[in-house]
């Protein structure tokens, strides 16, 4: 028996900072709680995809206002330029499908082993909008 007790970092208590796949009930979860603080979310949807992806339709990724995220869309350049996107539909309150390209030679210089193509849509969930009825 030991005399140690594990207290866990402050980090791990908060599920907004999540990478990987994320739970539709989770994420939705999220998503209440952000509009119940009165805060606009954005949610970036894998929508189609075609040749090698680093993920598939439907997959997932929140941004919350404070700059939390929460799910993936696919890692390294996508979901940097995802994220930019995400900041800029944030700001503005516009939400539109976003087509991304990973050709060979960008996935080769970037170090990659994806070559598809994504199509992602970014949704701006807004506090008392019809949206906000699921």
């Amino acid at each position: 028996m030991s005399n140690y007790t594990f207290i866990p970092h402050p980090s791990a208590l908060i599920p907004a900072f999540q990478m990987g796949t994320i739970a539709q009930n989770e994420l939705y979860s999220l998503i209440a709680e952000a509009n119940g603080r009165g805060e606009r979310v954005v949610v970036a949807t894998v929508a189609h995809t075609r040749g090698s992806t680093p993920q598939r339709r439907g997959a997932k990724m929140l941004f919350l206002a404070n700059g939390a995220t929460a799910g993936t869309v696919g890692g390294g350049c996508i979901e940097a330029e995802v994220w930019a996107e995400a900041r800029e539909a944030m700001r503005t309150g516009k939400s539109a499908l976003h087509h991304f390209s990973l050709t060979a030679d960008e996935a080769s210089e970037e170090g990659m082993v994806c070559g598809g193509t994504m199509e992602i849509f970014i949704d701006v969930w807004e506090t008392g909008s019809d949206k906000e009825q699921f």
